[in-house]
């Protein structure tokens, strides 16, 4: 059987798969990954929440050229989560063209492999789909 590993830290696998903010003790801030500091009041305090799975395309760009090994157009975006957390992750499972994706679009947390190596180990990323119905 295949071990998976998250490609972040705050990426969750447990079914359903889901992203753990770090979030300020002082002013609910949210973040990802670990904070020596609240960068909204400079609160030193977290404690980390599941977060939401659903939210709404707040920027994105179509990115054109990419590294070797990175299969480009691609779309990267900010998305709000409906928790108030915001994330940058890539839209995957649509076109990555202007009429696909829009900004306020409604989207959905999905995982993929990105990688596997010699004992089988695939290492898991995250980014978001078009929910459906997208609006």
């Amino acid at each position: 059987m295949a071990t998976h590993i998250p490609i972040v830290n705050y990426l969750d696998l447990d079914d359903p798969a889901h992203l753990v903010a770090t979030t300020c003790d002082e002013c609910g801030a949210k973040f990802f990954g670990e904070r020596l500091a609240c960068a909204r009041c400079g609160g030193r305090g977290f404690h980390h929440e599941r977060s939401a799975r659903t939210g709404t395309v707040g920027s994105f760009s179509i990115i054109h050229r990419a590294p070797a090994g990175v299969e480009a157009p691609y779309v990267s975006a900010i998305v709000d989560l409906d928790d108030g957390a915001v994330v940058k992750a890539n839209i995957v499972g649509c076109p990555a063209d202007p009429e696909s994706v829009r900004l306020g679009m409604t989207v959905e947390l999905t995982t993929y492999e990105v990688g596997t190596d010699d004992d089988g180990t695939a290492a898991v990323a995250f980014g978001f789909v078009p929910s459906k119905g997208a609006s």
